[in-house]
């Protein structure tokens, strides 16, 4: 994340006071200590109260002056800068102050403030060491570029990275113009790009770390503390050796063919130009334009290898001009937004459970198993069979083995997960059970016979949770003798890499079985939010509205093809003929049929028959291997070709005369129809808050990103333009357009969503 300082320029009498209190206080202030040990001044920060160190003006300025104390201090022959906290060096700038910033030139006066001070360590006569342990990011990485050796220590959680454009922004403080040349412009770029971090020994592999120490074991004290003490005690050692001279600066030049692939797109013309040419077309397929931060940092870049004079004033000028715009202040919002559904707003429960059993080894199962395996002391995965158990747990190993392949698990840890994998067929181990979670088949019949028997195996205390996408929880609950205990827990597939848990409770669902829910999600590592109980709870009812006009679109003549481009061209992450794929149509029929009868016609604007006939021909989706497209080994992306079967069907439905939509018709439709029906779900207390909307959308089906959710679009692009658009499309589509009372209050107050 970024980091910012505020300009010390027209601040000297400001530090002419730090310093005084500085010296009276002994090299102590709020956020950094400093001490002496052979010559060598080590600055440790360590912010009071939080787990992490983030860059605020607070922080920027105690880091600063105690910076300049050591500096100045004759004594001091050389420097290290590390944390007090042994899982983060600095997690990157406080996105708080930048929030508070209200213009281009307060941004851009964080920016250069913070090229400042980086400026100043880097022309520092004495040597300054960076010893790294835990997250090293955005301004946390910039801090170390500016040192002049880093040393990190190899443990899981040291992360080096520069995640800005996961925000909207570029690194503001030097990183621009530092990285490309100390790592290479092919690896420099990738890294600012995509925001994906380097562990120790991957940083060695690219020189953005000299020294890499290894952890060590468990003694006196633990192995954190034991590791990162000596971390401290090996960055001494180096900041004292450079001093001394018998150790020096790493050369940044490299030799050989790694030279080659290092220097020559720095230094030539014609290979700088081929990738940056490459770099910028790369991010044009992925982003299709949506997102101005990658295509600036490209800018940034190639200024300061052009143009080193003018580098560090481009790179400002970059990021107060993407600081302002609605697409970081989108993906700060949701950055927020995630934050705070990463809590458990109902407490810590009285009786957290311990002891977990799945229901069901099928997809969704087994991925709740997966996610659950290092999160619990017993986990118990049951089916009816052997072989459907067999299934199940391959399932599982397959992403334990992918992570061992990529190095991010041990083998032996994979071994040692599956070992304690409790795989059952029937329920003589839940006696001790603290929580069920049903993922069994789409049957109210079957689930209710299931309820019946799990409470009759578990102890009272027992919380049955049931994976269901659509049916009410309060219908299952009625087969229930404890309905107290009884909440909803939707995941999404695959499990694994989908972040969101959608937990749905119901009149009866208690304050402890609530509490007790989110945080085996939290547990799992999952975002959070918590809806009421109804149809379709929050996101399947949303999905149901945008796959209905989508089908819509079909009909009066869009082809499945062009829908999917026109989705991802509008900020969707998949197509919108693939999302119902992916979904499964089966499962798209069950969930249409049902709100066919709970909302009529409003919802689904399709003819529903064209579901149905998909179904009983066997397109079921990607899970079948043929939906509306046919999924082949060798299909790739935009190549996958639409399934003839489905196709004749679709034609058969295809309304007679009917000019297909325009392009920015269907994705507008589309779109508008999932916001509304959004803010329909916050009308009638579905979701808590619109924040909970913006998160359930985006991190549940990808609703468009660099919008922020819907009721940030909302906000964005106004409540009254939002009214005059949907009214437009009632007058020519029907009342399926017609806009939400909410919106249409806010449209005359004047209020916003997300100001609340």
């Amino acid at each position: 994340m970024l980091h910012g300082f505020r300009s010390f320029k027209n601040s000297v009498n400001h530090v002419r006071h730090l310093r005084n209190r500085i010296c009276t206080r002994g090299l102590t202030n709020k956020h950094c200590e400093t001490s002496i040990r052979n010559g060598v001044g080590i600055l440790k920060f360590d912010t009071p109260g939080s787990k992490v160190n983030a860059l605020n003006e607070e922080f920027s300025y105690d880091c600063k002056e105690a910076f300049e104390e050591l500096r100045d201090n004759p004594e001091v022959k050389s420097m290290v800068f590390i944390s007090g906290k042994p899982d983060c060096f600095i997690a990157g700038a406080d996105i708080n102050m930048l929030a508070a910033c209200e213009t281009k030139e307060e941004i851009m006066e964080l920016s250069a403030g913070g090229q400042e001070f980086m400026q100043q360590m880097e022309d520092c006569k004495k040597p300054v060491v960076a010893a790294i342990a835990g997250s090293c990011m955005g301004g946390g990485l910039e801090i170390a570029l500016a040192c002049h050796y880093r040393v990190a220590l190899d443990t899981k959680k040291t992360s080096l990275a520069l995640p800005e454009v996961m925000l909207g922004l570029l690194p503001g403080s030097g990183g621009t113009q530092r990285l490309p040349p100390l790592i290479g412009l092919p690896n420099a770029l990738p890294m600012m790009l995509t925001g994906a971090g380097k562990n120790a020994k991957q940083a060695k592999k690219l020189g953005l770390v000299d020294l890499v120490i290894k952890s060590l074991g468990p003694g006196v004290k633990e192995p954190k503390t034991l590791s990162h003490d000596y971390l401290e005690s090996c960055a001494v050692d180096v900041a004292r050796q450079l001093a001394d001279g018998s150790l020096k600066k790493p050369k940044r030049t490299k030799s050989g063919m790694k030279g080659l692939s290092h220097n020559l797109p720095l230094n030539n013309k014609f290979l700088r130009n081929y990738v940056f040419k490459a770099a910028t077309k790369e991010v044009m397929k992925k982003t299709h334009g949506l997102y101005p931060a990658p295509l600036k940092i490209i800018d940034s870049v190639r200024n300061g290898l052009e143009s080193p004079s003018t580098g560090y004033a481009r790179e400002c000028e970059n990021f107060g001009d993407l600081a302002m715009t609605d697409e970081s202040r989108a993906l700060q919002s949701i950055f927020f937004g995630k934050q705070a559904c990463e809590k458990n707003h109902y407490g810590k429960p009285t009786h957290m459970p311990q002891n977990m059993a799945v229901l069901g080894a099928g997809l969704m199962g087994a991925g709740i198993a997966t996610v659950s395996l290092d999160k619990f002391p017993k986990v118990i995965l049951k089916d009816v069979s052997d072989t459907a158990l067999s299934r199940g747990e391959d399932m599982v190993r397959d992403v334990f083995q992918k992570k061992v392949k990529r190095k991010k698990m041990s083998q032996f840890d994979c071994d040692k997960l599956m070992s304690s994998l409790q795989s059952e067929v029937d329920y003589s181990s839940f006696k001790d059970v603290d929580i069920v979670i049903e993922a069994v088949f789409e049957d109210i019949n079957l689930k209710h016979r299931i309820i019946k028997e799990v409470e009759a195996a578990t102890p009272d205390h027992c919380i049955f949770a049931s994976n269901t996408s659509a049916l009410p929880i309060s219908d299952l609950a009625k087969a229930s003798v404890r309905p107290e205990n009884f909440i909803g827990m939707h995941y999404f597939s695959p499990v694994d890499k989908m972040p969101l848990l959608e937990i749905i409770t119901t009149d009866q669902t208690s304050h402890e079985t609530t509490a007790a829910a989110v945080e085996v999600g939290l547990k799992q590592k999952k975002t959070v939010i918590v809806v009421k109980d109804g149809p379709g709870f929050y996101t399947t009812r949303v999905i149901g509205a945008l796959m209905g006009e989508a089908f819509a679109c079909i009909q009066e003549g869009t082809s499945p093809t062009d829908l999917d481009k026109l989705f991802v061209k509008f900020g969707w992450p998949v197509g919108g003929a693939t999302l119902v794929d992916e979904v499964g149509i089966d499962v798209a029929y069950k969930v249409t049929k049902y709100f066919l009868e709970v909302f009529g016609e409003r919802i689904s604007a399709g003819d529903p028959r064209v579901i149905e006939e998909l179904v009983e021909a066997g397109c079921l989706g990607r899970k079948s291997g043929k939906g509306i497209f046919l999924y082949r080994s060798s299909s790739k992306g935009g190549t996958r070709p639409v399934n003839p079967v489905a196709q004749k069907i679709l034609d058969r439905y295809k309304k007679e005369g009917q000019v297909a939509p325009a392009g920015e018709d269907v994705q507008w439709r589309t779109y508008l129809r999932s916001v509304n029906e959004a803010a329909l779900c916050l009308q009638e207390e579905i979701i808590a808050n619109p924040v909970d909307g913006n998160i359930g959308l985006i991190f549940g089906i990808g609703h468009c990103p660099q919008r922020g959710g819907p009721f940030q679009f909302l906000d964005t692009y106004g409540a009254q333009a939002f009214v005059d658009k949907m009214k437009r499309y009632e007058d020519s589509l029907g009342f399926r357009f017609e806009p939400a009372q909410i919106v249409l209050d806010y449209a005359k107050s004047g209020k916003k969503f997300m100001s609340g």
